[in-house]
């Protein structure tokens, strides 16, 4: 009892702390090995995971809305090409044309003699080529859709040499038939479009909202 007569109850003796049980000692050494060694193999694999998924997700991001190299050169091949094709029939005196499916063409030459469009065998360059998957060709002539054959409808068809015509003339005169080729990825909005400029050259025109 205090002096003022408060009743003041007298501390119970101190305890000293217990020591653990060692089941107790065992876990926490565990927790401390745990802390001490870092990031588990597990734990490694599933951050590599999901900065893989994260990568992928970019590729694919950037391969839908970013500019399409493939359909690019591709584009800018058949420029060169054509452009070669004017330059060697004006050299020559030759009258020349283009041939299109809607996933290869090849460039003709007409054969005077036998009054025929025939294949060019004597320059490799203008040898027949076949589009890579999933890029498909279109045409306009004269300002008119051209319906092209496929692949495998031309290969069926077996086109007759005397019924073989160009799609676009190209002319010894370095003259061009009035014409628009467009090349464009299946699924996508990505296309390039090739058509001659006033001077009669043959360029590529990418729409506005592809160039980055």
């Amino acid at each position: 009892m205090s002096v003022t007569g408060t009743w003041i109850p007298s501390p119970g003796p101190l305890r000293a702390p217990t020591a653990l049980r060692p089941k107790d000692r065992r876990v926490a050494n565990r927790l401390k090995r745990r802390r001490s060694r870092g990031f588990t193999l597990i734990e490694i694999l599933v951050v590599i995971v999901i900065i893989g998924i994260i990568m992928a997700g970019a590729l694919l991001s950037m391969s839908f809305t970013g500019p399409d190299r493939e359909l690019h050169t591709e584009g800018e091949r058949l420029v060169d090409l054509m452009n070669y094709a004017q330059e060697q029939g004006e050299l020559q005196t030759r009258e020349l044309g283009l041939y299109c499916t809607d996933h290869s063409y090849k460039f003709l030459a007409f054969d005077a003699r036998r009054n025929l469009w025939v294949s060019i065998d004597d320059d490799d360059a203008l040898r027949p080529r076949t589009l890579p998957d999933a890029i498909r060709l279109q045409l306009d002539v004269e300002g008119r859709e051209v319906v092209l054959a496929s692949v495998a409808d031309e290969q069926k068809k077996r086109i007759a040499p005397a019924d073989l015509q160009p799609h676009v003339m190209i002319f010894s005169n370095g003259d061009l038939t009035s014409f628009r080729v467009t090349l464009a990825r299946e699924g996508t909005e990505q296309t390039v479009t090739l058509l001659p400029d006033r001077q009669g050259r043959i360029k590529v025109k990418v729409p506005k909202d592809h160039v980055t």
